[in-house]
C-alpha cells in the first residue's frame, strides 16, 4: 500500500485491511515510478485510488481500480470504477469483469457459428444442390432467435455468483 497520507493514518488502514508493507507520506510521482519498476519486474500490477495524486499511477497501472466517491479525474483515468468506498468490492467486480468477456467470447463465438451456417442456406446455397429455399419468414424468425439467444445467454450474469 502506498498513500501520500501520514503515517499514523496509513500503519491504522494497513492494520484494518491486514497490509503488512505499506509506504507513507509518497508523492504522486514516486507512485508512478513504483508501478513502473513493478511492471519492468514482469507483474501485472493493479491500481487503487481516489484522488488527484493517484491519477498518475492509475494511468500506467495494467488494472486501474477508481473509488466512486473519489475525485473525477481518478475516475476518468481508471479503466474500472466502484460505486461505493468498500475494498471488499473489488474481488467482486474482477469476477464480474471475467464473467462478462467469458459470456462475450461465447456470444460472439454463437453468433459467427449461427451466421456461417445461417446466411449461405438463407441465400439459397442449397438450392442447386436439392432446390430448397428458405422462406424469407423463417430466416427473419431465425435472425431475431439468435438476438434472443444472445440476450438470453447474457441475462446469466444476473444470477452469477461473484464471490471467489
Amino acid at each position: 500500500m502506498q498513500t501520500g497520507d501520514s503515517r499514523r493514518t496509513a500503519q491504522a488502514v494497513a492494520k484494518a485491511v491486514g497490509i503488512d508493507d505499506f509506504r507513507s507520506e509518497v508523492l504522486p510521482s514516486d507512485k508512478a515510478a513504483f508501478v513502473t519498476a513493478l511492471q519492468q519486474q514482469g507483474h501485472v500490477v493493479a491500481m487503487v485510488g481516489d484522488g488527484i495524486n493517484d491519477s498518475e499511477a492509475l494511468a500506467k497501472a495494467d488494472v486501474s481500480i477508481a473509488m466512486g466517491q473519489g475525485s473525477d479525474i481518478a475516475m476518468d483515468v481508471a479503466r474500472m470504477t466502484l460505486i461505493s468506498t468498500d475494498l471488499n468490492a473489488i474481488p467482486r467486480a474482477i469476477t464480474l469483469s471475467r464473467k462478462t468477456v467469458n459470456l462475450i467470447r461465447q456470444n460472439l463465438f454463437w453468433a459467427f457459428i449461427y451466421n456461417v451456417l445461417g446466411i449461405p442456406i438463407a441465400a439459397g446455397i442449397l438450392y442447386p444442390i436439392n432446390g430448397f429455399l428458405l422462406n424469407p419468414m423463417i430466416a427473419g424468425a431465425a435472425m431475431a432467435f439468435s438476438s434472443v439467444s444472445v440476450v438470453s445467454n447474457s441475462l446469466r450474469l444476473r444470477w452469477a455468483r461473484l464471490d471467489n
